[in-house]
């Protein structure tokens, strides 16, 4: 298609101070005029400016499309980390949730502790209490039984003595009941034998020597006696 020359000329001139050149598929359809040179240089220079200018639009479009895919890959991103937080969150607060079961299950294994040490304590001090008082009433019951001991034996060593006086006077007694008796029988005999008018000199050694032994007996028991008295005085 031929323009005509008018707008050649404006074309011309708007190119030429306003470095504006006609782009698209418009350029298609302008035909120079044979011989017109500087239009034809016109149309090859728009032609080349309008093909660099659909190579930057292409390598924009090509940008811009790889930051969009860039920027989908990122929303994807964006939204698998959100996910991502999401779960982390949960079990964060889950986490969070048992951690507080637990420290309330603790604290209430704690009290329960701190009540059986107290109760223990209060056993053991009870306890303790009780084996003092045994203890006490043992030293109570340990000094009764040595006094009861002692006034046992005080009984005992005065029954004792009790005993050893009354044996003794009964010894003394049946010595003395023997030795009158034996005095007696024999000096029945002895008068027998001199009424009779018998040889008495046998009787009369007999005699002597027995009262000899009799006295002799008798003074060695009072002596014994008097011996275990006194020793018994002594303890």
């Amino acid at each position: 298609m031929k323009i005509q020359k008018s707008t050649r000329d404006i074309l011309l001139e708007i190119a030429k101070h306003k470095r504006v050149y006609v782009e698209g598929n418009f350029l298609k359809l302008i035909e120079p005029e044979e011989g017109d040179e500087e239009f034809e240089e016109y149309l090859k220079l728009c032609k080349e400016k309008d093909s660099t200018s659909r190579r930057k639009r292409l390598e924009v479009t090509k940008q811009v499309q790889k930051q969009n895919s860039e920027l989908e890959s990122a929303q994807k991103e964006n939204i698998r980390v959100n996910r991502q937080l999401e779960k982390a969150v949960e079990e964060a607060v889950e986490a969070k949730s048992k951690a507080e079961e637990l420290l309330i299950t603790s604290k209430q294994h704690f009290r329960n502790a701190e009540k059986r040490e107290k109760e223990q304590n209060t056993k053991l001090q009870s306890a303790l209490e009780d084996a003092k008082l045994a203890h006490e009433e043992s030293d109570s019951l340990r000094a009764a039984a040595e006094q009861a001991k002692e006034v046992a034996e005080a009984d005992l060593s005065i029954l004792q003595k009790k005993t050893q006086t009354e044996l003794m006077g009964s010894i003394v007694k049946v010595a003395l009941w023997v030795i009158m008796g034996v005095g007696f029988v024999t000096t029945a005999l002895y008068v027998f034998v001199l009424l009779l008018g018998h040889d008495s000199k046998i009787i009369e050694s007999t005699w002597s020597n027995l009262f000899g032994i009799l006295l002799t007996n008798s003074f060695s028991i009072i002596g014994t006696i008097m011996g275990v008295k006194h020793a018994s005085k002594d303890k």
